[in-house]
């Protein structure tokens, strides 16, 4: 009985060992915008006489309220109200409340929300690298909505973070 009921506990301690705790799928790639790209922001920034913080990854961001709440992680779901824009002052995109797991957006979003926590409202200045890229974004009709290598300005409260 005592071998029956040790190697059960084997079993059962051995079995534990194997679970495999995939945790969040996600995380920021750590890119760096090129030089180029922080120029473009920063001609942009002065064009404008507006004052923004610089990242560590080349974006530039204004933290209009800091908010209280939770602070997202990368696997957080996160319900936002935003606007996105092009450095021409056209409108691209926004929602009243859409929701998201942060790690499944472009790399601007993923580095900019953390900064700010629930309640929270934040301006991001994302160059390409951290945005869509060399790459045409477009509707359903198929038209241009953002050109490839567009600035990205995103206008961003966060509403909640699950």
């Amino acid at each position: 009985m005592k071998l029956i009921t040790g190697c059960l506990l084997l079993t059962v301690v051995f079995c534990g060992c194997l679970k495999k705790d995939i945790g969040c799928p996600y995380k920021v790639e750590n890119k760096i915008a090129p030089v180029s790209e922080e120029q473009a922001i920063l001609n942009y920034l002065s064009g404008n006489s507006l004052t923004a913080t610089k990242h560590g990854s080349n974006m530039y961001y204004e933290v209009v309220q800091g908010g209280t709440g939770n602070t997202p992680g990368m696997c957080s779901n996160v319900i936002v109200q935003y606007t996105g824009k092009l450095a021409n002052g056209n409108i691209f995109d926004s929602k009243n409340a859409a929701a998201f797991t942060l790690g499944s957006l472009i790399e601007g979003w993923k580095v900019g929300l953390p900064l700010i926590k629930k309640g929270g409202r934040i301006r991001l200045y994302i160059p390409p690298t951290l945005g869509y890229g060399m790459v045409d974004v477009k509707n359903d009709t198929g038209a241009i909505v953002v050109p490839a290598n567009s600035i990205l300005i995103f206008d961003i409260t966060l509403s909640d973070v699950q």
